[in-house]
């Protein structure tokens, strides 16, 4: 025995997913669009750099031409090769102290409870509220009394000052999402909560750890007010205060600064191209506890 559809009825039911497939293939070919806009206006900067870069100060001015005597003049108005080191000192110490503090401070407040623990955490989230602007007075004058204005010492200090904050709140987020039944089946083990956190906690907080070092890398690296306060000592700028002070000049050339700029932004391209795979664990981590 057959059964007779209605003709209405088929054509009522093939329209249905066919709209519903037309709205899904605009959706996507919308969100290409923005991301190509987006990625356009991203990536313009470096393009603008890269071809002035290219380019003698009469090349610039005039707009055409191409040359690399501003590559070779880099060199001879700005010590690059000392300026990164002096950068990448500055980072690696800064870094090693926010590393060091926010994880010990984030296993605290994640697994070891005690009085007026909460209170103290709201209290380094309230920290990260602060701007930075209206301490930075304070931190001069209190780094100028014990004379680490001409070290690299009172600038890594008050990196490390700023970025431990948001550093203690990401690892005790991600500290959270580790079971409290590991923890304890340490101790039980005969670890202490010393050992614990060495031999447990730690090796599986990498993703967090090096989320950290990726976003303060980043923000130390291209900071330029707190190297140009705290760095008074010539020979020990940082890239990004060398490439300031050369653009306060009388004339600028502006394709070598930007040649300059280049130079200074590679490192930190390169550090989150590297480990862009753990930010999202990283960032994300302990959202759902």
């Amino acid at each position: 025995m057959t059964m007779t559809v209605p003709r209405g009825a088929r054509a009522g039911s093939d329209v249905a997913p066919r709209k519903g497939q037309r709205r899904g293939r605009g959706r996507r070919v919308a969100l290409f669009l923005a991301m190509v806009v987006v990625a356009v206006v991203m990536l313009y900067p470096f393009w603008f750099m890269i071809n002035t870069s290219l380019k003698t100060q009469d090349q610039y001015v005039s707009g055409s031409g191409h040359s690399l005597t501003s590559w070779s003049k880099l060199t001879s108005v700005l010590p690059v090769g000392s300026q990164l080191t002096n950068s990448m000192i500055v980072c690696v110490l800064s870094i090693a102290i926010i590393v060091f503090v926010s994880s010990c401070a984030g296993f605290a407040f994640a697994k070891l409870r005690y009085r007026a623990s909460t209170l103290v955490f709201l209290g380094i989230i309230a920290a990260m509220l602060i701007p930075m602007q209206s301490i930075i007075i304070p931190a001069y004058v209190n780094i100028a009394k014990v004379d680490l204005l001409t070290t690299y010492f009172g600038a890594v200090l008050v990196y490390a000052a700023l970025g431990t904050p948001f550093a203690t709140f990401l690892m005790t987020a991600y500290y959270r999402g580790l079971p409290d039944e590991l923890i304890e089946a340490g101790i039980i083990d005969g670890l202490g909560y010393g050992r614990v956190f060495l031999r447990i906690a730690v090796p599986m907080s990498v993703p967090a750890v090096v989320t950290v070092i990726v976003l303060q890398f980043i923000q130390i690296w291209d900071d330029l007010l707190i190297g140009l306060l705290f760095l008074q000592n010539t020979d020990q700028r940082t890239i990004t205060v060398g490439l300031g002070v050369l653009s306060t000049g009388r004339v600028t050339d502006i394709p070598v600064l930007m040649a300059g700029s280049l130079v200074s932004a590679i490192p930190a391209v390169i550090v989150y191209l590297v480990f862009q795979r753990y930010l999202i664990s990283g960032l994300t981590a302990g959202i759902g506890k």
